[in-house]
């Protein structure tokens, strides 16, 4: 099922699927084409935090936004990757910075010019498509100089989610970086209270800038309640699809990581009641670092990159 509706006074589309246990889920091509709901029996499963507002105004993250053209921080404002100078000091520019400055989130955090392509009806679901064109918009190809179109594609199918985004490179090499930062939350239950389960085998080394500093690390997260815990660390990706897990109060979430996904960062910060498993295409600062970590879509080329969150009620 496919619909429409207006969340703070912004056009948002939606896809549905049907039964007593069903999910909906929007999304507000006019500001980024950010997930900006997830309700299960008619709750809402996304952390909302500043609003669908304040992140098409100011960037402020919330639901489900994409990162783009980097996740997460970047150590630099100027530097050169595949043979191209990227330049973040221009003024004006949609961008938002860290406490230490640094820029983060990307250059796409609310941004209009999304084009729909297809809002389509399946069965026990829907798919929505819609592409963006960043070799028309002269403030972004100045500051990010590689021509290139994005393709988004939404497909709910009962109780999953998955969304692939694709880059559709031109003329030149496109360094692809981006992620996602699906900010997660259970209705009605404390934080302390939540199950999380991290299957993850190897941590990425931070600096104090939460920078990667080019080591790795074993590592083993216990499941069980989050409680007091806190995250905010970079992973390689768990192997063989093992998924990302959040429940409690008669939900499970799970999200895993298809293809293009090589990287996760976990972030469950301790005065706000979310936590978010983040896809990632690459490590943190992979444009200003480079290397083998960094893919590279070929002129022509295209890079697409899948994940799935599902949503169900194992006690029922």
């Amino acid at each position: 099922m496919i619909g429409e509706c207006e969340i703070e006074g912004i056009a948002a589309l939606t896809l549905a699927s049907g039964g007593a246990d069903g999910v909906e889920v929007a999304f507000a091509p006019g500001a980024g084409m950010v997930g900006c709901s997830l309700r299960h029996r008619g709750k809402e499963l996304l952390g909302r935090r500043h609003g669908l507002a304040a992140y098409a105004a100011e960037g402020k993250t919330m639901g489900i936004p994409l990162l783009y053209p980097w996740a997460n921080r970047l150590g630099e404002r100027r530097f050169t990757v595949a043979g191209r100078e990227v330049d973040l000091t221009r003024a004006g520019l949609p961008m938002s910075t860290d406490p230490a400055g640094l820029p983060i989130h990307g250059l796409l955090a609310g941004a209009p010019g999304w084009e729909v392509e297809r809002h389509e009806a399946e069965r026990d679901g829907g798919v929505l498509t819609a592409s963006f064109d960043f070799g028309v918009h002269r403030d972004l190809l100045a500051a990010f100089p590689f021509p290139h179109r994005l393709r988004y594609e939404a497909r709910l199918t009962g109780g999953e989610l998955t969304i692939a985004v694709t880059v559709l490179a031109r003329g030149v090499a496109v360094p692809v970086s981006f992620g996602f930062h699906p900010y997660l939350q259970l209705p009605a239950l404390e934080r302390e209270a939540w199950q999380v389960e991290l299957p993850v085998r190897e941590q990425l080394l931070l600096d104090r800038s939460m920078l990667p500093i080019g080591a790795t690390e074993p590592v083993s997260v216990a499941p069980g309640p989050l409680a007091d815990r806190t995250f905010d660390d970079a992973f390689a990706a768990p192997a063989g699809g093992e998924p990302f897990v959040l429940a409690g109060g008669g939900r499970r979430l799970e999200l895993r990581l298809g293809e293009g996904y090589r990287f996760a960062q976990v972030y469950a910060p301790a005065d706000d009641a979310v936590i978010a498993f983040e896809p990632m295409t690459a490590p943190t600062d992979a444009l200003v670092r480079g290397g083998g970590e960094l893919p590279l879509v070929a002129p022509g080329g295209s890079f697409t990159a899948t994940f799935s969150l599902a949503v169900s009620s194992p006690d029922q």
